[in-house]
């Protein structure tokens, strides 16, 4: 395949770009004050988690032979990163409590029924997905420890702690990203338009999915109500003086 033909991946870009900026600006809303808070981090990695564990159970049981195709991409497995993290944050007995949210039952239900009806369109959130840790996560992480830099929160810590679901090892992210696209594409080329065209649409669907569990992140309210208030109730008490004073000359 030449480099400058126009690749399937190209076509699920350009299909999903205007749903895709508002699952960026939905991240940078909720999950932003989350790079110095671990409490709204470790609650965005646990709405992805049953949804990361439900692809890869998918991948390792075959039940599509072009789903197996991406067992190539062993070392993208997360589930058991993002366990590891939510052990640091959360503490070892989390999940015996744990229940799923709303949002994420009903994300896991459609990617059941895409299970027994139209298997094929699991690949849509594979994809989507795993490029999306492989660019928007790291670039989170990067983040994350920038700030930690500057402003200390996680005293102690190792640089693994809480950090393994970015964690690739010593493997290129840019190679692992050119791995998926480029099994992606191979798939593609193997396909009838129609089913390509479902894949498409089903990229939408994936986005909007997205959006609803990170619509849920909680503790963010409660964190712009901690920082912010004191400061409104500041500017508040400055003009109120600046009328007093001004009312008695």
């Amino acid at each position: 395949m030449s480099d400058n033909k126009k690749t399937f991946c190209d076509d699920m870009r350009k299909a999903t770009r205007e749903i895709h900026a508002i699952s960026d600006a939905l991240v940078n809303a909720k999950l932003a004050l989350g790079l110095h808070n671990n409490k709204i981090w470790a609650d965005g990695l646990l709405i992805f988690y049953e949804i990361f564990k439900f692809l890869e159970k998918s991948i390792d049981a075959k039940i599509h032979e072009k789903i197996e195709r991406f067992q190539f991409l062993y070392d993208l497995k997360r589930s058991q990163a993002i366990e590891n993290d939510l052990n640091y944050y959360l503490n070892k007995d989390w999940l015996k409590n744990y229940s799923p949210r709303p949002a994420v039952v009903e994300y896991i239900d459609h990617l059941k029924n895409l299970e027994t009806d139209n298997p094929i369109l699991i690949i849509a959130y594979i994809y989507h997905l795993y490029m999306g840790l492989l660019s928007g996560g790291i670039i989170l992480r990067k983040k994350r420890q920038l700030i930690q830099k500057l402003m200390p929160f996680n005293s102690g810590a190792s640089k693994l702690d809480g950090n393994h679901v970015t964690d690739f090892d010593e493997l290129s992210i840019y190679e692992l990203k050119k791995n998926v696209k480029r099994i992606m594409n191979e798939v593609a080329d193997e396909l009838d338009e129609d089913t390509k065209k479902s894949l498409i649409d089903e990229s939408k669907q994936v986005f909007l999915l997205n959006n609803k569990v990170i619509q849920s992140v909680q503790g963010v309210n409660a964190v712009i109500f901690k920082k912010y208030v004191p400061i409104v109730l500041c500017v508040i008490g400055i003009v109120l003086m600046f009328f007093i004073f001004r009312t008695r000359d």
